[in-house]
């Protein structure tokens, strides 16, 4: 599921959001806010992974956006796609907040890990924009996260208050405005502006006025701490002008915005590392009747990358890893045994590809190279892998019939290390596996002389092609001779699991004589 760059030339899509109405005033610090005739545009509440986004890294420079290629919607223009969405459309409020609320958490969750970015608070109004905040505290409580709501003024009614009962069902802390410190960036990493939304007009009432300084306030605390918490602001930061932004420059300054239905005229003065499209309801009636023009939302993804992603520091790259222990009394005394456990730890994760290896090998040359290769097979005999007798792998291991195999479970924070002696598996086991794949991928390895230097891609699909059409009567396809299995015999394992502040847990096997027998001896490693 991939959250994509928004580029020239992609595809348009819509998303829109709704309006409802609401008696609290919009924040401002210093606009002056349009007027509107009640009777055409009441006040409109803001709308709202690691499963629906792809990852992405946290920090770095200002997303660098392309204005021209998307859609920015005016309050106005806003509020009409919420009456045709609300109207004969037939969407409801609880519907499309829901919608609204999973797009905050998973584009949160794209960004900042909750083994670095834990705690988070949920500072919610009276209206929808609150709603929001309260639906994304909920689905972040189960991507992993600590969350902590402030919702001061509850609304009465009862999509509000099933949505309290539903984070209070998981023991969600609710705090008061009082309860907060004066300070956030001691207690939380991430702070969910969640107040109000875009069509609010007029001073914020008590106790936002406060909350609102707080954020403000971040940025001055900022000055002095290595990292601050990150603001994270649905639709618009609360406080800015819908259409012209941060007027004066002494607002909230989000580092990630989640704009939902289009960014609304005032994202284009966002400058944040972090601006997500979230939010995917609308038919493409709705794209067309206004002609909108924003990312495409790729398979199940609920958030797409608005502009580039930030410039990254590579050296500030780190995980700390959060896991088990795992000590040597709870192993299994056969790793081979304890190989089949973890693995069968990633299938039931639903990890892509946990049969993928990196296989290692090294020639007369004493150079060694690696490559990503799928498990095939694994016995008591060893590991088998499938491929091409003439590619350069099998020409290191004819010179030199030693390999590595490395296991890597970003899921599950776990790697698995084994090294070995190979041999090629017997011609019986490799017509039987040969035979076993689809007929496309038999083709696939008479075509392909593997390693060797080729003309262009045009000259694979022209053989494809010709050997395609010659079997294409369901004829048995014939093994290439030159194709076939290797299986290697485990002379030692080592068993990765990460742990906090780089002290991992590293038990090593290998093997040992006692009174005539083959066992394994088990060792801790230093991380």
């Amino acid at each position: 599921m991939i959250c994509p760059l928004l580029t020239q030339g992609q595809a348009p899509i819509s998303v829109a959001y709704y309006s409802t109405p609401s008696s609290i005033s919009k924040p401002k610090i210093s606009a002056h806010f349009p007027r509107f005739s009640p009777g055409l545009l009441g006040p409109i509440s803001s709308p709202a992974i690691r499963a629906f986004c792809s990852k992405s890294a946290e920090g770095g420079m200002a997303s660098s956006q392309n204005q021209d290629s998307i859609s920015y919607l005016s309050q106005r223009e806003a509020a009409e796609v919420d009456e045709t969405l609300m109207g004969p459309l037939g969407f409801s409020v609880d519907q499309l907040m829901e919608l609204a609320g999973l797009s905050v958490a998973t584009s949160i969750a794209e960004v900042y890990k909750p083994s670095e970015y834990n705690r988070v608070l949920a500072i919610c109004g009276p209206g929808n924009n609150g709603g929001d905040g309260l639906v994304a505290a909920r689905h972040l409580y189960h991507f992993g996260y600590k969350p902590f709501v402030c919702y001061p003024k509850r609304t009465p009614k009862p999509l509000y208050s099933g949505l309290v009962t539903q984070l209070e069902s998981l023991s969600i802390p609710f705090l008061s405005a009082d309860e907060l410190p004066v300070d956030l960036s001691k207690d939380f990493d991430i702070l969910v502006d969640a107040m109000f939304g875009f069509s609010f007009h007029g001073s914020p009432r008590p106790p936002f006025d406060d909350l609102i300084k707080k954020l403000v306030q971040l940025h001055d605390y900022g000055q002095i701490q290595q990292r601050p918490p990150v603001i994270v602001s649905i639709d618009i930061p609360s406080g800015w002008h819908v259409e012209e932004g941060d007027i004066g420059g002494e607002g909230i300054k989000p580092d990630m915005l989640v704009s939902l239905t289009a960014p609304k005229l005032c994202a284009k003065k966002f400058s944040g590392p972090h601006h997500f499209l979230g939010g995917r309801f609308v038919p493409p009636s709705i794209a067309e009747k206004y002609k909108l023009q924003l990312p495409t939302y790729p398979g199940t993804s609920m958030c797409v990358r608005i502009g580039k992603p930030p410039q990254i520091d590579i050296s500030a790259l780190r995980e700390n890893y959060i896991s088990p222990e795992f000590l040597e009394e709870e192993v299994e005394a056969d790793p081979m045994d304890q190989f089949r456990k973890w693995f069968d730890d990633a299938m039931a994760a639903g990890l892509k590809e946990p049969n993928a290896m990196a296989l290692s090998t090294t020639g007369k040359d004493g150079k060694p190279s690696s490559r990503m290769v799928l498990l095939k097979g694994v016995d008591k005999d060893g590991f088998v892998w499938y491929t091409n007798y003439e590619s350069r792998k099998a020409r290191d291991l004819s010179e030199n019939p030693h390999a590595s195999l490395l296991f890597y479970w970003d899921g599950l924070n776990r790697q698995v290390r084994v090294e070995g002696s190979v041999q090629k598996v017997s011609d019986e086991e490799s017509e039987q596996y040969f035979h076993s794949r689809p007929r496309g991928s038999q083709i696939g390895a008479i075509v392909s002389k593997q390693s060797t230097v080729v003309p262009g891609r045009h000259v694979l699909h022209q053989l494809y092609k010709e050997l395609e059409e010659k079997y294409s009567d369901g004829s048995l396809i014939p093994k290439p001779k030159h194709w076939g299995g290797y299986r290697l015999k485990p002379e030692l394992f080592e068993f990765w699991q990460g742990q906090k502040s780089r002290l991992h847990d590293r038990l090593q096997y290998s093997p040992q004589e006692i009174n005539g027998k083959l066992s394994w001896r088990i060792e801790r490693l230093a991380p």
